[in-house]
């Protein structure tokens, strides 16, 4: 997929007579990281689900998000390839490492020599080679995170969407697994919305911040 910026185009987000997010519009280029900083309630996993199309029916929401010249507001959920890491890594538990990865193989590569190619490559970028046949349930909370980013980097996700993913990590593995993170997104020249609490993790994103009041535009730094 060729690269292209993700933009957000006058996004306001509503929950009951709240503004959690009033007339948002950015544009992230690829392999660019900017960072949505506020404290919790103010609208920053939300606006991440309507990216995708997940949100709850109990917000109400208006604005565009783009894709280049794609409107992804206008396509159902499944269309819009965004990939997304969460706090959690939500690998299957009944499938192995290597079935976790191939899941999220698109459906056109169909030629099973060239599904086990990409799983293993992804595995050795991972560092996880030969661990194909693994349990997950086996591997550290460290090797967990990384299969999970490149289960979604073997998505072909048009861009990524990152919330509070390093959070739940111990100091040593956070610092470790966000370079792997942010080395693979620019390599990969993905355009990145990076959701979370830390300021280091904005601070390693060497990108630009955005810190969300609850009611407002949103502050620049």
């Amino acid at each position: 997929m060729n690269p292209a910026a993700l933009e957000l185009q006058q996004v306001t987000i509503e929950l009951g007579a709240r503004t959690l997010i009033a007339g948002l519009s950015l544009i992230v280029e690829p392999g660019q990281v900017v960072t949505l900083m506020g404290e919790s309630g103010v609208g920053k996993s939300s606006l991440l689900a309507w990216m995708c199309g997940t949100m709850p029916e109990a917000f109400r929401a208006s604005g565009r998000v783009l894709h280049g010249a794609t409107d992804l507001s206008l396509l159902p959920p499944e269309d819009r390839r965004l990939g997304i890491l969460f706090q959690d890594d939500l690998l299957f538990p009944h499938l192995s490492v290597g079935q976790n990865l191939a899941f999220a193989l698109p459906a056109a590569l169909r030629s099973r020599a060239e599904r086990r190619t990409k799983v293993e490559g992804a595995l050795d970028e991972a560092g996880l080679s030969g661990y194909a046949d693994r349990d997950p349930a086996t591997l550290s909370g460290g090797q967990r995170a990384r299969v999970a980013v490149m289960r979604v980097l073997l998505s072909e996700p048009r861009a990524l969407l990152l919330d509070e993913p390093f959070s739940k990590l111990d100091h040593a593995t956070r610092q470790r697994f966000r370079q792997f993170v942010f080395d693979h997104l620019r390599e990969a020249r993905l355009p990145t919305l990076l959701v979370t609490h830390d300021p280091e993790d904005a601070l390693a994103a060497a990108g630009m911040t955005l810190e969300l009041p609850s009611v407002g535009s949103p502050q620049v730094h």
